[in-house]
């Protein structure tokens, strides 16, 4: 009887001791397959932040770049007017210095006209302005060589011709030393140096003209010039003395338009 219960009780210990084995592990595993979806759900939500991030500074880069693009298309447009205006200015200018150039240079003062007039007219009104406008095909000119030679060389410098002028005009005093218009012709010549930026040797010959003959028709205008040259040579002392003898040596016998420009070269230089 013993026997018997004891088999029953080992039986009954084997049989609970192997059920242990095959229950254990499955309730080891099954958490185990319970925390697989969290994780993967986890990962999910995290690469998808990731892209949203990525999809941010991406957007952020694009917008950038088209800011920065339209920048760029604004100075690009700027630097064209600019350039256009800057293109249009120099144009101007050149132009303005082309049509200054092309002009004949003058003195500080408007000088009066150097132009001959008949010999008849001249002769009686010798103080009188010289008329602004007379043709080069007067009959005086016609008939009278040396006056036609002293027209070519005011002709000249009327065009700004200095050097060709000067050229012609002491041709013409060699020519006809003794010749009425020879104290026109070095007069002019002086000017045409003083008009070429050669106030020195404007000066030289101007004084010689006034002092070699006094009593030219021209000899008063050489001296205002000479005081207009030493102005140049900033000798305005000097100049205001060649002033005073003008009108000293001239005085009411010099021409109107003379004297004008004469009171105005004096307040210039500031003569007392």
């Amino acid at each position: 009887m013993k026997t018997v219960y004891f088999r029953i009780a080992a039986f009954a210990t084997l049989l609970t001791a192997a059920a242990v084995p095959t229950v254990a592990p499955a309730q080891q595993q099954y958490p185990q397959m319970q925390n697989q979806p969290a994780a993967t759900q986890a990962s999910v939500i995290n690469l998808d932040n990731r892209i949203v991030a990525l999809e941010r500074q991406l957007s952020d880069i694009l917008r950038a770049e088209e800011e920065n693009a339209r920048r760029i298309g604004q100075l690009e447009s700027t630097l064209k007017d600019e350039r256009e205006a800057s293109a249009s200015k120099i144009a101007s200018l050149e132009a303005k210095l082309a049509a200054a150039s092309s002009a004949p240079s003058q003195t500080s003062a408007d000088p009066p006209s150097e132009k001959p007039k008949s010999a008849s007219a001249s002769a009686a009104s010798k103080p009188k302005a010289i008329p602004a406008i007379v043709t080069s095909t007067d009959s005086t000119s016609q008939s009278d060589p040396a006056e036609a030679a002293y027209d070519e060389g005011y002709q000249l410098w009327k065009a700004g011709k200095f050097d060709e002028a000067i050229g012609a005009l002491r041709a013409f005093s060699s020519a006809y030393p003794n010749h009425r218009r020879t104290s026109w012709a070095n007069n002019l010549a002086g000017r045409a140096m003083l008009d070429k930026g050669e106030p020195r040797a404007a000066a030289e010959a101007l004084l010689a003209n006034y002092r070699g003959n006094p009593k030219g028709e021209r000899a008063a205008d050489s001296l205002f010039y000479l005081g207009q040259a030493l102005v140049k040579l900033k000798q305005p002392g000097q100049a205001c003395k060649a002033y005073a003898e003008l009108d000293a040596v001239y005085g009411d016998s010099m021409r109107a338009d003379l004297k004008k420009l004469l009171t105005q070269a004096k307040t210039e230089a500031k003569c007392g």
